[in-house]
């Protein structure tokens, strides 16, 4: 709460409480913004690589040094190149913030990561790997591809398209695997829904942005899933 003084109509100064930032809110923004950077659009693909390396069967066979091979180019591909992208973009002066704040700046780096995903579908899927790795490849590109076409008409949210692919991504491996995975799937629920209110909280991002991500991310899977499922 904070105090505004004001002269009323027999100009007698008076003080009246209204609402304001308290500790409460600051703590509350604070945890949002926590979230924010643990679950950024760059370190989701990442999280989601290292659930498969320690789930069976997708690395079964595979040694400890191709599961940290494998992970390290997902790091170089989804996380390192995007980062040095923007931060090349911000010294250059095409872009006012590596916050990437309104549609303009989005532009080039969607262009820019959409060849990294692009690229990493690609050598996937001519390798000798679990194609769920493929699947999952193919929706990060399909999803960055369809975030730049919906950036002409809204500032759709990243964050939550990540965590869509993640959500969608588990949904696909609890009904296809034989494995059981009712917890994995009930947290990511969990780590969702988190991520989408921590960027209504601490973001401009408006209501039908966040679900228009989540909808995109869990759409790019299934696509992806239904090419996979298609041409095998």
């Amino acid at each position: 709460m904070s105090t505004r003084l004001y002269v009323d109509a027999e100009a007698r100064l008076n003080q009246q409480e209204e609402p304001g930032i308290g500790p409460q809110s600051i703590g509350l923004r604070a945890v949002a913004n926590i979230i924010s950077y643990v679950f950024h659009p760059l370190f989701v693909p990442v999280y989601m690589v290292l659930f498969l390396t320690v789930t069976p069967p997708f690395f079964v066979g595979v040694s400890e040094q191709n599961k940290l091979l494998m992970v390290v180019r997902f790091i170089v591909m989804y996380s390192f190149f995007p980062f040095i992208t923007v931060l090349l973009l911000k010294g250059l002066g095409f872009i006012d913030s590596i916050f990437l704040r309104t549609q303009r700046e989005r532009i080039i780096p969607f262009v820019a990561t959409g060849v990294y995903y692009f690229w990493m579908w690609y050598v996937l899927r001519k390798q000798p790997v679990h194609p769920a790795l493929v699947e999952l490849s193919l929706a990060i590109f399909l999803a960055s591809s369809v975030g730049l076409l919906l950036n002409i008409y809204m500032k759709v949210s990243l964050h939550a398209m990540s965590m869509g692919v993640m959500l969608g991504f588990l949904c696909i491996l609890a009904l296809t695997e034989t494995a059981s995975y009712t917890m994995a799937l009930s947290i990511t629920c969990l780590l969702t829904g988190l991520v989408c209110t921590s960027r209504l909280i601490v973001s401009n991002h408006r209501p039908v942005e966040i679900y228009t991500g989540v909808f995109t991310g869990i759409l790019a899977i299934l696509t992806a899933w239904a090419v996979d499922f298609l041409s095998s």
